[in-house]
Order: C-alpha cells, then structure tokens, then sequence
C-alpha cells in the first residue's frame, strides 16, 4: 500500500518521522546547552522510554505480554 503525497508537509495529517526526529533532536540541544550532559542522558532515555510505550501502544500489545515474549514465555 503506498500513500500518495501531493506536496511537502504532513500525510493524512501526521507529522513525517523526520519532522519528529527534527523535534526531538532540538529537544536534546536544548536540554544539552541548557543542562549541560546529564540533562542530554536523562531526556533521551526519557525520549526512548516514550517512544517504547507508544510503540507498544500502537501494536496493541500490553507490557506484560510484551515483558513474557521477551523472557520466551507463551500462554
């Protein structure tokens, strides 16, 4: 299935993954000049937290299904 995109800007009005990847690389700059290194470390391993639960969401998958798959366990 391919999208058709008419022009430059959002698809079906969600942002591109380089326009998020743009947000959240300016979101480390800042915290990084701002709050130096540690502030760098602590909002990206928020960030990747973030994006691992709405992963998570978006597949529909619960983390306790998701923590057994991992451990190799099945129902």
């Amino acid at each position: 299935m391919t999208r058709r995109v008419d022009g430059p800007g959002p698809v079906d009005g969600v942002p591109g993954r380089g326009a998020l990847g743009a947000a959240a690389g300016m979101a480390l700059g800042f915290a990084g000049w701002f709050g130096g290194f540690g502030a760098f470390l602590v909002v990206g391993a928020l960030g990747a937290l973030g994006w691992f639960a709405g992963h998570l969401v978006d597949r529909g998958t619960g983390v306790r299904e998701f923590l057994d798959a991992l451990a190799g366990r099945r129902q």
